[in-house]
């Protein structure tokens, strides 16, 4: 059993499940006086990285984004904003310029001293370098330089006006500082092990498939913590979560999307209930450099073979609606519908046109209750045009590695079903299908040269009607490719304690660092 122990405190650092264990066993024992500055809350998958570079899922950001101090950090509420965190004061002088200073008592764990101007031009520069290969090396698309002008002040200098430097760049983890020095020394990369935090949260432990502990940074100067110690506790089924939420094992986790009408109208006691809009998207995925899919019009028959809204039906149980895309309602580039509907009829003459009556083909989803209905519905369909399907379940660890170059599997991999969390700018959806992306994020080998084109053009256009006619036809792409069947843009669903002030984004994420006892 791993277990990290807690770093030498001076200042700052930086997605395999519970399954059917007894959450109670797994956690905690028996309650406590002790434990009322604890809070447990639940996360859909435990970490595999906590470089913010590498970063595989939603879970990671969420531990980086308090115990390493970035220049700014996404607040919580209604709307979208973002306040400081690393900086006193950060000002955009012009549309190619952002001058930042340093607050001037943030320090580094493990001796690493404080942090300065030098670390901030590291850490975004190494991001953006072509030679890391980050994948999130898009989110500074438009990076020429960052000038260090003092100790604790520079500039950062764009070479192009940049669209979601705001919203989908600086107050994510694409805007963490990092150590120069530690990260050096660590060999270039930071593994699940972190090194100089710097938050206003520690990693203190980490016990792999069961909990990952973060205690109060007690060098942390700026606004603290509210509880002593937050326990992450990774429960990849909702359903599991909800039940070891209702045992009183947690204070705070999501609820599965066909469960939030029913926890609305009878929630467990002394519990808030809260449903707040998705922007993540949800997809059925062919990789078109594996066969049969290698043929267009095997994909095409099968996006005509898949009905959407019976597959989203049951797996949500109505709670929520079939997608157009993967872009959600409210921002630039939302399409008001599909390309290619259900059509059985067609998509059995296709099938049978390609000689594949009678064929098995695979479809990997991750080990959960709403992706093994949607999985079952697309089963049905595709077995009612002439083709079986064997699916296969696989748990968060082995699932978001499925599609990377340094699997084999990859080569295999035929077809998915996946959900992409999102921020809230169009070029968030649309970043991780181009055709650099293969073998990273792009597991259905999308390639297109117009497509790569208006990704880079979307980014620097600031236009939002030219940016709703780009993002629009980005999404047609994909979808005329043959490789996509958009579902749905779920709905999150959440509950907490009366007891704990959730501290969440308008889309029901959590800033745990922002929950507070009520």
């Amino acid at each position: 059993m791993t277990r990290f122990a807690n770093t030498t405190v001076s200042r700052r650092t930086v997605l395999a499940g519970a399954g059917a264990l007894s959450l109670a066993s797994l956690i905690y024992p028996q309650r406590s006086q002790a434990q009322a500055s604890i809070l447990k809350v639940r996360s859909y998958a435990d970490i595999q990285v906590l470089d913010p570079a590498f970063r595989l899922a939603a879970p990671e950001a969420d531990i980086t984004n308090i115990i390493f101090a970035g220049l700014v950090v996404a607040t919580s509420g209604d709307t979208w904003g973002w306040k400081p965190m690393a900086v006193e004061t950060i000002d955009q002088l012009d549309p190619l310029t952002i001058a930042f200073k340093l607050r001037d008592n943030i320090g580094f764990t493990d001796g690493f001293g404080q942090m300065t101007a030098e670390d901030v031009k590291f850490s975004i520069e190494r991001l953006a370098d072509p030679a890391m290969a980050s994948p999130y090396a898009g989110d500074w698309a438009t990076l020429k330089e960052v000038e260090v002008k003092d100790k604790l002040s520079g500039l950062i200098h764009l070479s192009q006006a940049f669209a979601p430097l705001w919203t989908s760049t600086l107050p994510t983890p694409s805007g963490t500082i990092l150590s120069k020095r530690a990260v050096t020394e660590a060999g270039g990369k930071i593994g699940v092990k972190p090194v100089a935090q710097s938050g206003p949260y520690l990693l203190k432990e980490w016990l792999p498939k069961q909990r990952t502990v973060l205690v109060r940074n007690p060098d942390w100067k700026y606004e603290p913590g509210f509880y002593e110690e937050v326990h992450i506790h990774p429960i990849e089924d909702e359903k599991t979560a909800e039940l070891g939420y209702e045992a009183g094992d947690l204070d705070y986790t999501w609820t599965s999307v066909s469960s939030v009408t029913r926890l609305k109208q009878t929630p467990p006691a002394n519990t808030t209930v809260v449903e707040k809009p998705s922007l993540a998207f949800v997809w059925f995925g062919m990789n078109k450099a594996v066969a049969p899919f290698d043929n267009p019009d095997v994909r095409r028959a099968i996006q005509y073979a898949v009905d959407r809204k019976a597959v989203v039906d049951a797996a949500y149980f109505g709670a929520a609606a079939p997608s157009t895309g993967i872009i959600a309602p409210g921002l630039p580039g939302h399409r008001d519908a599909n390309l290619y509907n259900y059509d059985p009829e067609r998509a059995k003459q296709m099938i049978e046109a390609a000689g594949l009556s009678g064929a098995t083909v695979t479809l990997d989803i991750l080990n959960k209750t709403e992706r093994l209905s949607a999985a079952q519905v697309i089963q049905a369909n595709l077995q009612e045009v002439g083709l079986n399907v064997e699916i296969k379940q696989n748990d968060s660890g082995t699932f978001w590695t499925l599609g990377s170059k340094e699997n084999e599997y990859s080569k295999k991999l035929q077809m998915i079903v996946q959900r992409f969390s999102m921020q809230p700018d169009p070029s968030w959806a649309t970043e991780w299908f181009t055709r650099s992306q293969i073998g990273v994020w792009n597991w259905e080998s999308f390639d297109s040269e117009e497509f790569d084109k208006l990704v880079v053009e979307g980014k620097v256009e600031l236009d939002p009607a030219k940016r709703d006619t780009m993002y629009k036809k980005m999404q047609d792409l994909m979808e005329e490719s043959g490789c996509y069947v958009f579902l749905t843009h779920e709905v999150t669903g959440v509950m907490h304690r009366n007891s704990t002030v959730a501290g969440l984004r308008p889309n029901g994420e959590p800033n745990f660092a922002d929950f507070k006892p009520a």
